[in-house]
């Protein structure tokens, strides 16, 4: 994937020395901008565009300028940010499994050498490079890739390109290896950043991620919301699991989910746990009507995409219960070993819903007071059901076309 953004011109402080040695204090002054406040401030883009602008103002004639973060992610090994002078920042995603590109080139070198690498247009000793995408077609004579080793993890990497005849000078070569440790520093910091974000947002959501990055960590911590409540099962996989291969299994959960989870963070909602087959969802953070509208249209998403699916030649279905209630949102556990969870009997409704959908054969089952608050004209009673550990039946509702 790739983006552009255009970023407005900051204020830089020109610099007219484009002699061999150029100026000590302002090399030291661009040193003192990436490790200061106003740097720090900056996100990634900020941080290749201001350092563009600023290697120019000082004299070192860079056309290309491109950061290769590598990250911790499930689907993106790193991400490549690159900046021209006058054109929008680039932005690349490199997946896992296709950095093909980079192979048998001067940027592979760096990264296993972990030595800078200076490379022209006609060098052939480290491999060609005018094919990768950041520097295909753009007339760059000389490249100068450095690999910005962090203290431990993955080797991001800083690439300079220039088109100027003869290429970088020495003192120009000079300049941005001093300059070196200081990006590293900086781009380090925004990696972990990043990867701080992308694990807990992988692991855990993007509400909870933002409570525990605001320092909601102690335990008994709780916060109760009223909320629209999903809970997704895959029917028959108990059976399934015991005369399958672990490997199907797994890809059959795994396709499974692909269907599920997009189509609930499509309709704003946030998967809270994978419990064996099942997912429980919550759409927090709108109105009652909307969450519960939200929450059957997710739904409702997910049984289209399941009818017909199969994986390996095997069908699948699933049972679907909603709900709308209180919960109880925060941290449980013993210790040092936390949870994120919801509690609290609505949570119990949804679960001895979706029991209900099994017994019956519905593929989707809702609570009246979910029907209530979303306004669901087209709904159909199956009648009253004793749920498990609670006193009194509840009428639930299916959706008929």
């Amino acid at each position: 994937m790739t983006m552009l953004l255009d970023i407005p011109q900051a204020a830089i402080p020109s610099s007219k020395t484009t002699q061999p040695g150029i100026n000590a204090a302002a090399t030291l002054s661009l040193i003192e901008w990436l490790t200061g406040d106003e740097c720090h401030a900056l996100d990634e883009v900020g941080l290749v565009s201001g350092l563009g602008r600023h290697l120019q103002a000082l004299g070192v004639p860079v056309d290309r300028l491109t950061l290769h973060l590598m990250t911790l992610h499930p689907e993106f090994i790193g991400r490549t940010f690159a900046w021209a002078p006058g054109e929008p920042i680039e932005i690349h995603d490199r997946e896992h499994g296709r950095l093909q590109t980079i192979a048998n080139t001067p940027l592979q070198k760096a990264l296993e050498t972990r030595e800078t690498v200076i490379v022209g247009p006609g060098e052939s000793r480290h491999g060609r490079w005018q094919h990768i995408d950041v520097f295909a077609g753009r007339g760059l004579v000389q490249l100068m890739i450095a690999p910005l080793c962090n203290a431990d993890g993955p080797i991001s990497s800083a690439a300079f390109g220039t088109k100027r005849p003869g290429g970088f000078t020495p003192a120009e070569q000079q300049v941005l290896a001093r300059i070196l440790p200081a990006l590293r520093t900086a781009s380090e910091l925004r990696v972990l950043r990043q990867c701080e974000l992308s694990l807990l947002d992988t692991y855990i959501g993007p509400m909870t991620a933002s409570r525990i990055l605001a320092g909601h960590i102690r335990r008994g911590e709780i916060e109760s919301m009223d909320t629209a409540l999903l809970l997704c099962d895959l029917r028959g996989f108990t059976e399934l699991s015991n005369q399958l291969p672990g490997n199907v299994v797994l890809g059959l959960l795994n396709a499974y989910f692909d269907k599920v989870v997009p189509a609930i963070t499509r309709e704003g909602g946030e998967v809270l746990k994978f419990m064996g087959d099942a997912v429980l969802a919550f759409f927090p953070g709108i109105d009652p009507a909307g969450a519960c509208n939200a929450a059957l249209v997710a739904a409702s998403a997910i049984l289209d995409d399941v009818e017909g699916f199969q994986y390996d030649g095997i069908r699948i279905k699933v049972g679907i219960a909603l709900h709308y209630g209180e919960v109880s949102y925060g941290n449980v556990g013993a210790g040092n070993r936390l949870d994120f969870t919801l509690i609290g009997p609505d949570v119990n409704v949804v679960s001895r819903i979706q029991g209900i959908c099994s017994e019956s054969g519905e593929a989707l089952l809702m609570s009246g007071c979910f029907c209530e608050t979303a306004r669901i004209a087209n709904t159909a009673s199956i009648g009253t059901r004793k749920l498990k550990g609670f006193a009194e039946a509840v009428e639930l509702f299916t959706v008929r076309d």
